[in-house]
Order: C-alpha cells, then structure tokens, then sequence
C-alpha cells in the first residue's frame, strides 16, 4: 500500500516542519550557549542520571549509535564539559561524568532553550493541538520500536 496523495502532502508538511524547528532551535542554542543540540541531550541525560553514565548507557537514553556518541564524546572533553573516569566499582568499564563546566553550560543554556521551546513549539499550538502531538509521537515512537524488535 502506497500514500495518497493528501498523505504525501501531510507528510512533508511534517518533515519540513520538523527540520525547520529543529534548525531554528539549534541556531538559537548555539547563538545563545555556544552548545550544540548534541552537547545538550548530553548533558541533559548526564543530569538527569545525577551526572554520571556508561557510555553505552548515555548512547541509548538520547537514541544514539556508540560512534556518534564517542566523536561527541571527544569534542565535548576537549571543551571540558564532561570527562572519562574508570566505572566506580567496575574498574573495567569506564563512565561519562558532568564536569563542574558542563553543569554550568548546562544550567545556562536550559533557560534560553526551553523558553525558545516554549515560544516555537507550545505557544502556536492550543491545548488540544499540542495533547494530539504527544499521542503522535508516542505512536510513531510505538511503531518504530515495534519495527525493531521484529
């Protein structure tokens, strides 16, 4: 089965809407923190796990390939945002841990962010609107890791 026409048109509506916030607000982050988009869901997920993690671990909470994950790896220590230690109480592993640096990149970057988030993507849309694009993504989210795991 093959997408209509109508579906065609909703569908790149949907991708070229897509990567017009996801460049407007990566311009604005950058502009405003000099952090990438992937500096950022970085040390978002490195926050949220009280600032430590596995690389394997922080690959898979922000849907990334473990060679994606080590290039921004390195980029990011050489800016001192984060650094490699040897796993706490797995001396052959090693974790990603926040530096003091990164938490403050971090911390100054979510109020410009998030309030650019606010503006871009919650404001133009109404209640309603904005409750059927969670049960969006959830389904898409939902049929992409169903199609995974097949």
């Amino acid at each position: 089965m093959f997408p209509t026409a109508e579906e065609l048109r909703i569908w790149q509506d949907f991708i070229e809407t897509t990567e017009a916030l996801r460049s407007e607000l990566s311009s604005r982050l950058h502009s405003e923190s000099s952090l990438s988009p992937g500096d950022y869901a970085a040390l978002l997920a490195l926050r949220e796990a009280e600032g430590r993690l596995r690389p394997s671990e922080l690959a898979a909470r922000i849907g990334w390939q473990r060679s994606r994950l080590s290039h921004q790896i390195k980029r990011m220590e050489r800016r001192g945002l984060i650094r490699r230690e040897k796993h706490v109480t797995d001396g052959r592993g090693a974790e990603v841990v926040l530096t003091a640096k990164g938490r403050e990149a971090f911390r100054n970057a979510s109020v410009p962010h998030l309030r650019a988030v606010h503006e871009l993507f919650v404001h133009p849309l109404t209640p309603d609107e904005l409750a059927a694009a969670g049960r969006i993504a959830a389904a898409l989210r939902a049929r992409l890791r169903a199609s995974r795991n097949n």
